[in-house]
């Protein structure tokens, strides 16, 4: 990707870039003590995914214990996790489904697209101008820069689009490239996620606690 001059040019207004080492260590969000679930780097290339899962073993399983980094959320009812399958929109729209997801994109080295997205969802939040400022250039340096370990996939408009954007950042500075990361968890990522062996012992393990009591 040849995007490194425009990079540079889009990120004079606000700051100029961070060395690799900043980005490498402004990981993750605040941790979260109450998780009940496992929480939560980018390539889409099937083959390199493949070499990756080959050279480290992946468990298979999602475990109901607490680890930093995942939103606050209730346990879900097993009713509440069959919801997940019917869309990807009802996944997404509750936290408990994004923690188990964005576990499982963790296991696809691809948990940077969940951390992008929720980053976007954070700014758009956001109204105050200096902060927004901020926020944005940690977004692009974090997960647009082609010099980020975290880098996302997107494609050359949408760079060029978030390019002059980051000129004057505002709330929807990564509107577009939201979207199409968002559309690129749902069609790639979650449909392996429905018939992962994290998903099925979710919907397992709920059905023998109900039965149980």
């Amino acid at each position: 990707m040849g995007g490194g001059r425009s990079e540079t040019s889009a990120l004079s207004g606000t700051g100029g870039e961070r060395d690799m080492t900043t980005a490498q260590n402004s990981q993750r969000p605040n941790a979260c003590c109450f998780c009940w679930c496992c929480c939560c780097s980018c390539s889409w290339n099937e083959e390199e995914r493949c070499r990756r899962q080959k050279r480290k073993g992946l468990s298979q399983g999602t475990k109901m214990e607490t680890i930093p980094n995942c939103e606050p959320c209730t346990k879900p009812s097993v009713e509440e996790i069959r919801l997940w399958s019917q869309s990807f929109d009802k996944l997404m729209r509750n936290p408990a489904g994004r923690n188990v997801f964005r576990e499982f994109l963790r296991t696809e080295y691809s948990e940077e697209n969940m951390l992008f997205w929720l980053a976007c969802e954070d700014l758009k939040q956001e109204m105050n101008k200096s902060a927004v400022e901020e926020k944005a250039r940690s977004i692009y340096e974090d997960y647009i820069s082609i010099l980020s370990p975290k880098e996302v996939s997107l494609d050359a408009r949408v760079r060029e689009v978030i390019n002059r954007k980051m000129q004057d950042p505002t709330p929807h500075t990564f509107e577009d490239a939201q979207l199409q990361i968002y559309t690129l968890m749902h069609r790639d990522s979650y449909p392996r996620f429905l018939s992962s062996n994290s998903y099925k012992s979710l919907i397992h393990g709920g059905s023998r606690t109900s039965s149980e009591s």
